[in-house]
């Protein structure tokens, strides 16, 4: 039996008629009366017995109805699902970020996610892009977001945003007292320096060395954030990824543009063999959206 004949077979079952059967379906007696016809000439037999005017259930027909009930609840919860799916309600988010913007571009993407999404779940996970690239390609998370692309040929990697590194300079410093770029030859506060093991560390480490500069640096940190921290606690300057410096306390910190400074990407990262769902790009949108208004105002 085809998907039209079981629906119609169901509800002359229920309804008991051609005519009820008619308005439980929203379609014509006669076309009823035609999808049943052919439901019985390709079973081979007939469905109901007319008598007096009334169809009554064949024994065949009887037996049948027990499977076909169980089918048309099937068919009725797919639709279900169908109509969440297509609205995007009663999903679940696996979304894995960076430390850095776990803290900084998430809160206010998600903030929005959950206004519009009411009925979704997010699991929110922060974790180096080495553990973010192993999670999507075993399926243990839908999104993730970086600062890096992994150039993996498992992983799909778009930029979402872009923005130059940043200086933060407590606001006793001299870096503070003046506004614009901030060359690296111009500091004189005691660096905050990232781990030797972190990219934009490294590159700005580099940077010092092809100038032939020394800063001084008692504090090495793992994390952008706990370097915003201890600047705004006035223990020296540092040099953060965009995203981390556009939540910087501005009562205690000057933030300043870095030059020379290539661009610091915010990447989102999925399977490349699994697209997003619905309520999956509609958060990597919320993301990009709040990124670039959170940069619109360094």
């Amino acid at each position: 039996m085809r998907l039209r004949h079981i629906e119609v077979f169901h509800a002359i079952m229920q309804a008991g008629s051609i005519s009820g059967a008619a308005q439980v379906l929203h379609i014509s007696q006669p076309a009823v009366t035609k999808v049943l016809q052919h439901a019985e000439l390709q079973l081979g037999l007939p469905l109901f017995d007319r008598v007096k005017g009334k169809l009554v259930p064949t024994p065949e027909a009887q037996r049948l109805f027990v499977e076909v009930d169980k089918l048309n609840r099937d068919l009725i919860g797919i639709r279900r699902l169908a109509a969440s799916l297509r609205a995007g309600e009663s999903e679940s988010l696996r979304v894995m970020a960076t430390p850095a913007l776990g803290a900084s571009v998430l809160p206010a993407a998600m903030s929005a996610w959950a206004k519009a999404f009411p009925n979704n779940h997010c699991r929110l996970a922060t974790h180096h892009t080495r553990e973010i690239v192993s999670a999507l390609l075993v399926g243990e998370a839908d999104l993730g977001l970086s600062l890096q692309d992994p150039r993996h040929p498992g992983i799909k990697a778009e930029v979402l945003a872009s923005g130059p590194l940043m200086a933060l300079c407590p606001l006793g410093s001299p870096e503070a007292q003046a506004e614009g770029p901030l060359a690296l030859a111009e500091i004189e506060t005691e660096l905050i320096a990232m781990a030797e093991d972190d990219p934009l560390g490294s590159q700005l480490m580099a940077g010092f060395e092809a100038a032939g500069l020394h800063p001084r640096s008692r504090f090495t940190v793992q994390t952008y954030q706990l370097a915003r921290s201890l600047v705004e606690a006035g223990l020296g300057l540092s040099v953060v990824d965009p995203f981390t410096a556009t939540a910087a306390d501005r009562s205690r910190v000057r933030v300043r543009p870095l030059k020379p400074s290539a661009p610091v990407n915010l990447v989102l990262l999925s399977a490349a063999n699994a697209p997003l769902p619905q309520v999956g790009r509609k958060l990597v949108k919320q993301i990009a959206d709040a990124t670039r208004a959170s940069l619109a105002t360094l």
